[in-house]
């Protein structure tokens, strides 16, 4: 049974592709070095972060605008308006002020995080679900977070952001490489499996 991905590099199963394997090391590969760099110099990646969502922004606002034009006639006009002028200034600002918009950012951070830690205590607890005890901890944990980056905040928004992404790099970089030798792995079963076979 072959290894399938929505991907659209590995569109296909592995066993139909397997030189896709490679491209999946290097990729991960190439995510753990950069989430490596991220962590050595959090602040420029958290600004280069606000001012990349920024540009990202303002891309987006001019796409809501062509759309305005497109649908002057649809009751959408509207809501594209309003995507674009909001898009469009939440963008400026974040170009203009990339350390105001990591501010607010990680407000929301610490918000959701500790909203969400909460919400896993209370389902954990109330629930009593199998392996509830693994969903309390991951509440205390998230919680934990939560409370830390209020703490930090505000000198903290400098490379909090820049952390988590670093981090989270790492992490995906890791999968990445693991699930490359998992597919390596697969490759290899039906071909050993065929010398085995004892002839007819």
């Amino acid at each position: 049974m072959g290894i399938s991905t929505s991907w659209p590099l590995f569109s296909t199963t592995w066993q139909e592709q397997p030189q896709k394997w490679g491209w999946l090391l290097a990729l991960g590969i190439i995510s753990i070095v950069l989430g490596v760099i991220a962590l050595m110099d959090a602040v420029t990646v958290t600004v280069v972060s606000m001012l990349f969502f920024g540009w990202i922004l303002v891309i987006w606002a001019v796409v809501e605008a062509v759309q305005t034009f497109r649908h002057r006639r649809g009751g959408h006009m509207l809501l594209h308006t309003l995507n674009a002028v909001l898009s469009f200034v939440v963008g400026v600002m974040l170009i203009r002020n990339p350390i105001g918009g990591a501010l607010i950012i990680t407000l929301l951070i610490a918000a959701y995080l500790t909203v969400l830690g909460i919400f896993r205590i209370v389902a954990a607890i109330a629930l009593r679900t199998p392996e509830w005890h693994w969903t309390l901890l991951s509440g205390v944990i998230t919680l934990f977070l939560g409370i830390l980056v209020w703490d930090q905040w505000p000198t903290g928004a400098f490379w909090i952001i820049g952390l988590f992404i670093g981090i989270h790099l790492i992490f995906t970089g890791w999968a990445e490489v693991m699930l490359a030798f998992a597919v390596r792995r697969l490759r290899s079963e039906p071909a050993l499996t065929s010398e085995r076979r004892p002839p007819l």
